[in-house]
């Protein structure tokens, strides 16, 4: 019979164990079963698709709702309820509905539902979505199928936008969080209808035979949340789950050797890096080797960024702790993305160049800091942060590591409550101009911008040319303000870029997945090979 594992962790043994008796999933499945069980790396919070915008929370909203346009696994814009758009003039975008589509009680969708979304979208006390809402003004519908969204200014990024705003009933638009995670509000129009949610643990779907776009392979899915390596491998080993996110290392030869089971490789679009407090004064968490307080910020000095960031041997760290499941990254975008310049100057490890950078700066004998990150939020994100604080021991910076629960961090880190801390953008727009907004722009409720900024930053010249690229439709002419957008933020170092994060996933034999670049994973695009 399957082993069912019920620790969240395993010891070494226990997996050693495992890995070595455990049942292949593809020899217990039943071929006529069109359950599917899919293993999560990191915890969502929500069923509110419009409370909390995370990855997580984003990824796990698509079974069950759809937008107005879908957005591609390579970034690309295509049709979903809207079959159609045009650009009215600068600031006035018209979007044809798809007709006939049903809610999951049956009520029929039109253009009422798509105002009350993106307005209640953009009108939540939350602001999540603000980075993506932040330029509409008005949503009018001249008649059931037709909305034009009004913005405040020409917004060449308007289809991205659109397309992480999830529509909901407009039945449901005076709803709250509980009534969204109860099931009572969660009624949407896509591929898969609610079953149940238990937060931290999983939520159930079960498919819907009556999607426009065609049903999926799965009659009944179960997405759980496992952020353990060793369990979610050890489920998935045991024929528990058919698919796990971030493959870890350790169980990489057996999926790979056996004809039960596979790996599955993608490239993800995911910058993780360092933010970093340099606009207090004095920050909270820098203090002297001693104890005591700092007569100022080491941090708002650029030779100490630069510092740091020569103190970190950042490929040891994606070949090592994370086990090569990462590529070392200098800007938001990887060569041949929008934005991407040549010009950002690459900064290489060089720990007796930090330590004189760092004596020049008026710290010969470093400071102590406290790293604050999230636990198995990223890939290996504790172990980073471990691996950072030992390199920065180095040239002479005492720091200390503090991870919490992500539900804990997340506003903290927004909110600019730690020094130096370790955060993440996935850049599923593919360009530039989305994640600077959200990270290095001057926080500005009003406008929407540097909802993420954690560090204060306050660059004047960033913002200008955001303000520019953001308000031209014309591609030619956005790019260089890009560009520059780029070179700014990093060879300032306002953020310390550290990797992009791969994708690897574990699967058993029968299942087919093409990896996404924003690392969603999606049970409507998981295929049944077997079918």
């Amino acid at each position: 019979m399957p082993i069912t594992i019920t620790r969240r962790t395993l010891n070494r043994t226990a997996l050693a164990l495992l890995l070595s008796t455990a049942i292949p999933a593809a020899a217990i499945a039943d071929d006529g079963d069109q359950k599917l069980a899919i293993g999560m790396s990191t915890t969502f919070t929500t069923l509110d698709p419009h409370e909390a915008s995370s990855a997580p929370n984003n990824a796990a909203s698509r079974h069950i709702f759809d937008s107005l346009i879908n957005r591609g696994g390579a970034a690309e814009n295509q049709p979903q309820l809207a079959t159609e758009w045009k650009v009215l003039d600068p600031t006035h975008w018209q979007f044809t509905l798809r007709e006939g589509v049903k809610f999951h009680d049956g009520t029929a969708f039109d253009a009422e539902d798509v105002i009350a979304s993106l307005l209640r979208a953009r009108d939540l006390p939350s602001q999540s979505f603000a980075s993506y809402t932040r330029n509409i003004t008005n949503v009018t519908a001249p008649d059931p199928f037709t909305v034009v969204v009004e913005t405040s200014v020409p917004d060449p990024m308007i289809l991205n936008s659109l397309s992480r705003i999830r529509i909901i009933s407009a039945d449901h638009a005076k709803d709250g969080v509980a009534e969204f995670d109860d099931g009572s509000a969660a009624v949407g129009t896509g591929p898969f209808k609610f079953v149940s949610y238990a937060p931290g643990d999983r939520l159930v779907v079960e498919r819907n035979d009556d999607y426009f776009a065609g049903a999926a392979d799965w009659s009944d899915v179960t997405l759980r949340m496992i952020p353990d390596d060793g369990a979610r491998l050890a489920a998935l080993l045991s024929g528990d789950l058919d698919l796990i996110e971030t493959l870890p290392a350790e169980g990489m030869e057996r999926v790979e050797s056996s004809k039960d089971y596979k790996a599955i490789w993608g490239q993800s679009t995911r910058l993780v890096f360092l933010g970093m407090d340099v606009s207090k004064d004095q920050s909270p968490f820098v203090k002297a080797k001693d104890g005591s307080e700092l007569d100022k910020n080491p941090l708002k000095d650029e030779r100490v960024r630069r510092a740091m960031l020569m103190a970190m041997n950042r490929p040891a760290i994606v070949d090592r702790v994370m086990q090569k499941n990462g590529t070392v990254a200098d800007q938001y975008v990887a060569e041949g993305y929008f934005g991407h310049s040549d010009d950002v100057k690459r900064v290489d490890y060089d720990p007796e160049g930090a330590k004189a950078l760092l004596a020049e700066a008026g710290y010969p004998d470093g400071f102590k800091l406290t790293l604050h990150g999230p636990a198995g939020r990223y890939v290996k994100d504790s172990e980073v942060l471990q691996a950072i604080g030992q390199m920065l021991a180095r040239i002479g910076i005492d720091a200390s590591v503090e991870v919490m629960p992500w539900s804990m961090y997340s506003d903290a880190y927004s909110e600019g409550q730690f020094s130096v801390f370790f955060a993440s953008w996935g850049v599923n727009t593919g360009e530039v101009s989305n994640p600077a907004i959200a990270t290095v722009a001057t926080r500005n409720d009003e406008k929407g911008t540097g909802r993420y900024n954690g560090g204060g930053i306050n660059d004047t010249e960033i913002d200008a040319l955001l303000d520019q690229a953001t308000s031209t439709l014309e591609e030619a002419e956005r790019e260089p303000l890009l560009k520059q957008v780029s070179d700014l933020t990093f060879n300032k170092l306002w953020i310390l870029p550290l990797h992009y994060e791969n994708v690897v996933l574990g699967a058993r034999a029968g299942i087919d997945y093409t990896p996404r670049g924003d690392k969603y994973t999606l049970a409507y695009d998981v295929k049944n090979a077997a079918k």
